[in-house]
């Protein structure tokens, strides 16, 4: 597809993608995906303000709809976080109308809407339409979110339950939020991902870093981003990978040359493709997720400290900073290389029937040993 899910440009505007269920069915008629709208507000835009302004006038004018699916048909409205170095918004749709939040404090977002009435604005038409319909009471305002919301999808998609979980761990910090605090709350596996012995196999709901099963978790985290706006520039940390829980962020600067991470994932597994490479560790982890995770989470977490203080103490030369982010790549490399070399597939031996069978349908390189792995 031509747009993406989440993505920042050179004016430090960074912007992430939510599918949204609503009560209203979404358009199967071909216009602009959401993926589309991301893509464009980065383009035209030099701050999130900006990108709203654009993001809003381009679904007003085209509406978005079509399939959004790869091997599957799947239909959605769209939300948005967009922020930059100053100010952040999130912007949840239902057709082309809309409706604009300013951001104070913490906020996260999931594929629930959220916007309730405290909306900076909305779309002409929808205040026509809440108007009209006697939504309003008395402050001439109604509730977004519970006016579309689609309880029955929400409880498949617990879009309500993990945006909750993402919010309450970010106001635990109080304001004092850091990359790698921000980092842990990509690897939440919730409430019950706490337990000790917890593997993937025994979470019932999705999460925010989410493992594929079977069921309602048909799908998986593929990637996690973190943006970090620093007096000298914004670094943005990935992991460019699967699996945040199992995976080191590193980072990359705009207009910094970075590392080469092999040919872009396809569908069908390519060792030389980074991504690919990485779910070779994630899928034999799944088959001892407890000890695999603590196995790796102290290097993990230094790794991830090091790597910051060592962009940050180059920010300002950039000879300096492209030989630091190489490094941090080439370690973070190096290390997951470790890890998976000790990791054992054994098909889910030690998992349940259910959860087994689910990856002996899907699964396209769990099987495969990763020690006689070819490309």
């Amino acid at each position: 597809m031509w747009g993406a899910e989440m993505g920042a440009n050179e004016h430090g505007v960074v912007i992430g993608n939510e599918a949204m269920h609503a009560l209203v069915a979404p358009s199967e008629t071909p216009a602009l995906t959401g993926m589309d709208i991301l893509r464009l507000g980065l383009e035209r835009a030099a701050s999130a303000a900006e990108a709203v302004e654009v993001m809003t006038s381009l679904l007003e004018a085209h509406g978005q709809g079509g399939n959004c699916g790869h091997r599957h048909e799947f239909f959605y409205q769209n939300g948005f976080l967009i922020a930059d170095g100053r100010e952040a918004f999130v912007l949840e749709t239902v057709g082309r109308w809309w409706a604009v939040e300013r951001v104070s404090g913490e906020r996260a977002l999931s594929n629930a809407y959220s916007i309730g009435r405290g909306y900076e604005q909305i779309s002409r038409d929808l205040a026509q339409h809440a108007r009209a319909s006697g939504w309003l009471d008395s402050d001439h305002r109604f509730d977004f979110a519970a006016q579309f919301l689609n309880p029955e999808r929400d409880e498949v998609s617990f879009g309500r339950g993990r945006c909750a979980r993402g919010g309450q761990i970010l106001a635990a910090h109080k304001g004092k939020l850091t990359p790698q605090a921000m980092m842990a709350v990509l690897r939440d596996h919730g409430e019950e991902g706490q337990a000790r012995g917890w593997t993937p196999e025994q979470t019932k709901r999705r999460s925010i870093c989410m493992h594929a099963a079977e069921g309602a978790r048909r799908s998986q985290t593929t990637a996690s981003w973190v943006s970090e706006w620093t007096p000298d520039g914004v670094v943005h940390w990935v992991t460019a990978s699967a699996a945040p829980c199992l995976s080191i962020f590193k980072p990359i600067i705009l207009g910094v040359a970075a590392p080469d991470s092999g040919p872009a994932p396809t569908d069908k597994f390519y060792r030389r493709a980074r991504w690919w490479r990485h779910e070779l560790w994630h899928r034999a982890a799944l088959c001892d997720y407890a000890e695999q995770a603590a196995k790796i989470a102290a290097e993990r977490d230094g790794l991830g400290l090091k790597f910051a203080t060592a962009v940050r103490t180059a920010m300002s030369s950039t000879d300096q900073l492209k030989k630091a982010i190489a490094d941090c790549w080439r370690e973070a490399d190096e290390a997951e290389a470790r890890w998976a070399v000790s990791a054992h597939h054994d098909g889910y031996a030690r998992c349940g029937q259910a959860y087994a069978a689910s990856w002996a349908e899907h699964d396209k390189v769990g099987m495969v040993r990763l020690r006689d792995s070819r490309t």
